[in-house]
């Protein structure tokens, strides 16, 4: 439904604030004081033992795995929180203008006093006040306000910030409204993110089928030899990793290492699309690599995956990256032998296949990451050479259809949150009458 379906109000009045506008002319712009007080009840004693957080504009019950290195005498320093209260991260905003600042709590728990405890007085609707915050926070309003070096919020920013206040039906039907909508929005956007799951899973499935048993129904089978590959094609092979292909680690690099200029260093995020890329580098010394680590440079055509938990990631060396050095972690990839075809190996290393290995000789281990030991335990699925093009020719044009499937979903998803963002917008300011 479009905004512009909604009615409004009879007449408006300058609220005085740039960004709100207009709002209707019987409510009253009011400065935070009138409405919030800051509650600062310590957890003495330890009254509560019930620990909340802020997480994606959501308050929640933090889970008891989570808190270790907390001893329970710490606790007492933080603060109890009710239902209704209104929680602000209100720290470190020059350097995160992204996250989501503000979330209501519906548990009596405690919170570390590292947050802003807004609780709203008697003639204020908790939940309409929440939306209001939240619309304040989507518009990044917070981010004009703090102070110190790090530019941190405190209650004095929100002591005399401006706030547009309807009567207390009118709060009272505006949260209700919203809460019934934003309700709907959230389920459309679920039931997206879970189709997006569903074709995410059903790619992986078929291009784990495509590198384990080709594209030929009728060819005849042979066991592979190893349980968690089953059946292949006879005429395939199975083939330990580091046979075919030349596997090389990043050089042990330090913080103390980095320098203003020179060899760039690739780090995990230049590392998440079809070719490697610079985003995020540091440098090196061009003499300490020529001295130390020359041998470690990437040549053009290289594949580079992390060892760390972004299994999944596999990127090609091209002219931007080649004479860069891998950061620790990084694993450089080079195909020895005419045997195995460089698209096909990376739809492999894509491939839960590939995964499950990965995943079995973590297994038992407290390393998060794997590295050229691992991968030397490792096994590949060879069909031969002449088949290999046809099978990355198929997962190609997989990934392309399904990745524009997801793409319209993620499209919707953008959209429903948009609307979702200027529904509330609308209603706290008064440009549409839910009453």
């Amino acid at each position: 439904m479009s905004l512009a379906a909604y009615p409004t109000y009879g007449s408006y009045k300058d609220s005085g604030v740039e960004w709100i506008g207009d709002v209707p002319s019987e409510w009253q712009v009011e400065p935070g004081r009138q409405c919030v007080y800051e509650n600062r009840e310590k957890n003495t004693r330890m009254k509560q033992n019930t620990v909340l957080s802020l997480s994606y504009g959501r308050v929640i019950v933090k889970d008891e795995d989570k808190l270790t290195g907390l001893v329970p005498e710490s606790f007492e320093t933080y603060q109890i929180v009710q239902p209704g209260d209104i929680i602000i991260r209100g720290t470190d905003l020059q350097n995160d203008m992204t996250s989501l600042r503000t979330g209501l709590a519906k548990d009596v728990g405690i919170i570390t006093s590292a947050y802003i405890n807004l609780r709203p007085k008697a003639q204020i609707n908790q939940v309409f006040l929440h939306y209001l915050l939240h619309s304040y926070d989507v518009k990044k309003v917070f981010y004009a306000l703090g102070s110190g070096l790090r530019q941190n919020l405190s209650y004095l920013d929100f002591k005399y910030l401006k706030l547009p206040i309807p009567s207390p039906d009118e709060q009272r039907a505006i949260a209700e409204f919203l809460d019934g909508k934003c309700a709907g929005v959230e389920e459309a956007v679920r039931i997206k993110e879970a189709q997006i799951a569903l074709l995410r899973e059903r790619r992986q499935i078929l291009i784990q089928h495509a590198v384990t048993r080709g594209l030929n129904p009728a060819a005849p089978m042979k066991d592979s030899g190893i349980d968690w590959i089953g059946q292949i094609p006879a005429h395939w092979e199975v083939k330990r990793f580091t046979k075919e292909i030349e596997v090389q680690e990043g050089p042990g690099i330090m913080a103390v290492d980095f320098h203003d200029s020179g060899v760039p260093l690739i780090r995990i995020s230049g590392v998440r699309g079809r070719q490697v890329t610079l985003e995020g580098c540091n440098f090196l010394s061009t003499a300490k690599v020529r001295r130390k680590w020359d041998h470690f440079k990437l040549s053009e055509g290289d594949l580079v995956i992390s060892g760390s938990a972004s299994t999944g990631f596999v990127s090609e060396v091209g002219p931007e990256a080649a004479g860069a050095i891998l950061y620790t972690g990084l694993i450089k990839l080079k195909i020895k032998r005419a045997s195995i075809e460089k698209r096909y190996l990376e739809h492999f290393l894509s491939s839960d296949l590939f995964n499950v290995q990965v995943e079995l000789l973590k297994a038992g281990s407290t390393i998060a990451h794997y590295g050229p030991s691992h991968l030397g335990r490792m096994f590949v699925v060879l069909p031969p050479v002449d088949e290999q093009p046809e099978i990355s020719v198929y997962c190609d044009g997989l990934n392309a259809r399904v990745g524009e499937a997801i793409s319209i979903k993620q499209d919707q998803i953008a959209a429903l949150k948009e609307y979702k963002a200027s529904l509330i917008n609308a209603a706290v300011t008064g440009k549409i009458k839910v009453v």
